[in-house]
C-alpha cells in the first residue's frame, strides 16, 4: 500500500478502513503489477463537494456531480473514487484497457472485487454514471445526515 493510499484511507470512516485496505490489496494482486489502484478521492468536505457541484453550473466545465455539499456519501467517508496508476507514474481512467493481458479489463476486475465486499459502483447507476466511484452499500446521504456523530465527526454506524 503506497503512502498516498494510506493517507487517504486514514481519513475514511473508521468502520471501512480495514476493508478498503483488503479491497485495494486484492485488486492490486489481481492486476499483477503494471496497473495499481490509487484512491483519487475519499473523504470530501462539504466545501469541496459544493465546489464540485458548481462545475458546469456556476463554474466552467462539464457537470461532475449531482450532489450538493452534504448529499454525497463522500462527505461521510463511506465512498472512494479510484484511478489506475500505470507503471507507477501515469494515471488512467480507461475502463476498457487490460494492462495485465488476462482477458479482463483491469477496471472491471476491480469492480468485481468491490462488489464482493458489498460496495455499489457508480458505473452501474441508471443516470449520471460515475465510473471511478464506489460506495459502501446500505447508506443514503439522507439517512447519514440524520445520524449522530462521534467526537471526530464521523456518523455512528
Amino acid at each position: 500500500m503506497d503512502k498516498v493510499n494510506r493517507q487517504r484511507i486514514s481519513k475514511l470512516h473508521p468502520s471501512i478502513r480495514e476493508e478498503i485496505v483488503k479491497i485495494i490489496s486484492e485488486c492490486n494482486a489481481n492486476l499483477k503489477g503494471r496497473a495499481q489502484v490509487r484512491i483519487a478521492q475519499g473523504l470530501r468536505t462539504i466545501e469541496e463537494q459544493n465546489n464540485l457541484y458548481a462545475i458546469g453550473r456556476t463554474k466552467p466545465g462539464r457537470k461532475v456531480t449531482n450532489a450538493k455539499g452534504g448529499q454525497s456519501i463522500h462527505n461521510h467517508g463511506l465512498a472512494v473514487d479510484i484511478v489506475l496508476i500505470i507503471d507507477g507514474k501515469t494515471a488512467s481512467w480507461d475502463t476498457a484497457r487490460d494492462w495485465d493481458n488476462d482477458g479482463v479489463a483491469d477496471w472491471y476486475e476491480c469492480v468485481k472485487i468491490f462488489a464482493k465486499y458489498g460496495w455499489d459502483w457508480g458505473g452501474s447507476w441508471k443516470t449520471f454514471k460515475d465510473l471511478p466511484h464506489f460506495e459502501k452499500k446500505g447508506y443514503t446521504w439522507r439517512k447519514l445526515s440524520t445520524m449522530r456523530k462521534d467526537k471526530n465527526n464521523y456518523v455512528i454506524l
